[in-house]
């Protein structure tokens, strides 16, 4: 299985199968717009409230969409049936692949090591620059899908070698229920579980998700709620609120931030971000500034000057971030770590890959000091 490729969306699109993104009333419903699935495998969602006249309150984001009997909330894939809400992407996955954990990016987990990465169709943000946006921004019927129990899932990773097993491509906060039973599956298999998110979800959601993770890599999309309302479709505080409870609970966490010309590349916005890391999240928090391409519905604007990630590297370094890293610029030296009290490089990387790692038991091997990170 390979995923939703742009040539298999097309030609679903030809054939008159994918019809239209996600409409969205002013209350967070999406319309059905094909029969309901009947399927055995549909699961009760978790995280709703039932009110009267078979409407239902979804408590899983911040959205917290009303959503009215037969229809779905703003992510498309939380279906309402006679006042009962359903998952409508369990099991099905629809992007599956073995990928460097470099790939994510996680830094500072597993460096050089393989992890099974897969996605259900679906999204609860609108982001104008998403790259995945042909199975993010589509509902589950208008989609290739392959099915998968959580126990599949965690065979095909043993299969594969995979060291960890990580939600992403789309966001997995949507088929959370389908992710939390892929991780119980996978407990005591020494396969880690890895969540590449959008952090876009209420505490209590997260707080209950947190102790069947490892890993949590957020997409830190900027530091100005106005990019979070016009070019997501969300806003900052439930984001930042996760990005607490996440460090609160001691699982390794990352930040990426995407850098956007004209967007969020400002000096001032790179200075209050890294300063509210260090103050919030601590020093050990890896940031990495990745590089933009023009795509989905920003294509007018440029590639990101590699000149803009320097500088924003810079910025976060000499606020106190002991790790920040430039991505998508394949051979720059930012790519690498570096220890934090010799300066020497520890792991040099080329794109996803590790060419070596000078890192043992948690520690540099030149000068001993503890590098932060889940190294095994």
């Amino acid at each position: 299985m390979t995923g939703c490729t742009k040539r298999k969306f097309l030609r679903l699109t030809a054939a008159g199968l994918a019809f239209c993104a996600l409409p969205a009333s002013v209350h967070g419903e999406a319309s059905v717009g094909a029969a309901p699935d009947t399927d055995s495998d549909q699961v009760e969602a978790l995280f709703y409230r039932k009110l009267s006249g078979q409407m239902v309150r979804c408590e899983l984001c911040p959205h917290r969409c009303l959503i009215s009997e037969s229809r779905r909330g703003k992510c498309g894939v939380r279906e309402n049936r006679a006042g009962t809400l359903y998952s409508m992407v369990y099991s099905k996955v629809c992007a599956l692949n073995n990928d460097p954990i470099e790939k994510k990016p996680l830094f500072h987990f597993r460096p050089g090591t393989n992890a099974l990465s897969l996605a259900t169709a679906g999204c609860n943000l609108e982001c104008r620059f998403c790259q995945n946006w042909e199975i993010s921004q589509f509902r589950p019927e208008q989609i290739p899908y392959r099915r998968m129990t959580p126990d599949d899932v965690v065979k095909s990773a043993s299969e594969a070698y995979s060291r960890s097993i990580a939600f992403t491509y789309s966001e997995p906060i949507i088929f959370y229920e389908y992710m939390r039973d892929i991780c119980q599956a996978a407990a005591g298999t020494g396969i880690g579980r890895v969540m590449i998110s959008n952090g876009y979800i209420h505490k209590t959601p997260m707080t209950a998700l947190l102790p069947h993770l490892d890993a949590v890599k957020i997409d830190f999309k900027s530091f100005g709620d106005g990019f979070y309302r016009d070019i997501c479709s969300a806003r900052l505080a439930p984001v930042l609120s996760t990005l607490q409870t996440v460090k609160d609970a001691g699982v390794w966490l990352e930040l990426v931030n995407l850098v956007i010309p004209k967007l969020n590349d400002s000096e001032r916005e790179f200075d209050a971000m890294s300063r509210w890391v260090v103050q919030k999240l601590g020093r050990d928090v890896p940031i990495h500034f990745t590089r933009f391409s023009p795509m989905y519905k920003l294509q007018n604007l440029p590639p990101t000057p590699v000149s803009t990630l320097e500088n924003a590297r810079r910025i976060a370094i000499e606020n106190g971030v002991r790790y920040a890293y430039a991505g998508n610029v394949p051979g720059h030296p930012s790519e690498n770590t570096i220890c934090p009290w010799c300066r020497t490089t520890v792991i040099k990387r080329l794109g996803f890959h590790v060419i070596s790692n000078q890192i043992s038991n948690g520690k540099c091997n030149h000068c001993g000091h503890a590098v932060a990170g889940r190294w095994i």
